[in-house]
């Protein structure tokens, strides 16, 4: 199973649409796709398919501040639109933007929690020092907001910030992951500086927690799983690490990504399961609760405390006599020779020869 957890969705053309609230109407501005927009998005999912790829992941990326009054989800309506196709997944992706003014704040609040809720995947694309260390050390800890991929850009001529060992070994205990799109490395414009940067995130995370995706627009820029993971050995990375670029690691991301909806990171919330309820199974004799009286109760309980604090005396054995004796030890076949005074005579006997 593939993955390509960047498949870029063009800006919809907007529109007005009416909402009603407590019987008030309101126009509102709701994302509408033009027929050329679905029929692209439905031929690149279509090569992606014939490619390999069985897990998508449509990105939604946004520039500016996260504003609820002003923030609209392009997603949903999207999803309504793709036909769907058998053994395919699709899934959200939200992509922000962070620039200097995004240092001071951009959105990601816990009382702006259910602008987040309706995306699988939350990605923070830092431009400066700032940001991508407080997407490193503050953005991926365990929460209901937590980023789970530090897309880094990598078509630009020079990286403005310097990654720190010590940021990028944080952001990876706390489970992200660093993306590497190859869409700029197949691009005559940008390959150089894709090559620069590549190996830079390459050289820093040492080859853990990365991720490559597509990240192009441009039907021909898409390429196979197996091709990418040739094109990504000339990084200096071994083969299995580039084969689990595409299989293993988005496969723990999204896994991890699901647990944003529940508290600290816990996979599955905990169920009671009681003895006796129908669907649990049958109920044992020590699952049933017998009612007395308190009364009853009690000296049970003194009475039991007593038995266990006080030994069990066994009764002592009944005297025997020297023919039961003997009759004893002559069924269980033992001899004159095995008892005391069977081995004194034999002594005797060997003295006396």
């Amino acid at each position: 199973m593939y993955f390509d957890l960047n498949v870029p969705i063009p800006l919809p053309s907007g529109g007005l649409a009416t909402q009603f609230t407590k019987g008030k109407a309101k126009q509102v501005q709701s994302p509408q796709f033009t027929p050329a927009q679905l029929t692209a998005i439905e031929a690149r999912i279509d090569l992606l398919v014939h490619l390999g790829y069985s897990v998508l992941a449509f990105n939604q990326q946004i520039k500016t501040k996260v504003e609820p009054k002003t923030f609209i989800n392009t997603l949903d309506p999207l999803l309504r639109h793709v036909k769907k196709r058998l053994g395919v997944i699709y899934l959200k992706r939200l992509t922000i933007l962070l620039d200097e003014d995004s240092e001071k704040g951009f959105g990601l609040t816990n009382a702006q929690t259910d602008l987040f809720s309706p995306y699988d995947i939350i990605a923070l694309a830092p431009t400066t020092e700032g940001s991508f260390s407080l997407a490193c050390l503050t953005h991926t800890q365990p929460s209901p907001l937590s980023a789970h991929v530090i897309s880094v850009p990598l078509d630009v001529p020079r990286l403005s910030f310097h990654m720190k060992h010590t940021m990028v070994r944080t952001a990876l205990r706390n489970g992200a992951v660093f993306e590497i799109p190859y869409a700029s490395a197949l691009d005559s414009n940008a390959k150089r500086n894709w090559w620069a940067a590549a190996r830079e995130v390459v050289r820093v995370t040492k080859g853990k927690g990365l991720i490559v995706t597509s990240g192009g627009l441009d039907v021909a820029d898409l390429r196979a799983p197996k091709d990418i993971a040739n094109l990504l050995t000339f990084l200096g990375l071994a083969q299995n690490v580039t084969h689990d670029s595409a299989t293993t690691n988005p496969k723990s991301l999204v896994l991890r990504a699901q647990t944003r909806k529940t508290y600290r990171a816990v996979f599955s919330e905990p169920k009671l399961v009681l003895p006796g309820i129908s669907g649990v199974g049958p109920v044992v004799a020590s699952d049933r609760v017998e009612t007395k009286p308190s009364g009853e109760r009690l000296a049970e309980s003194k009475s039991a405390a007593v038995a266990s604090q006080v030994p069990l005396m066994a009764e002592p054995p009944t005297p025997l006599d020297g023919r039961q004796s003997k009759r004893a030890r002559d069924s269980a076949g033992l001899t004159d020779c095995n008892t005391v005074g069977g081995a004194r005579k034999k002594r005797k006997g060997k003295k006396s020869g």
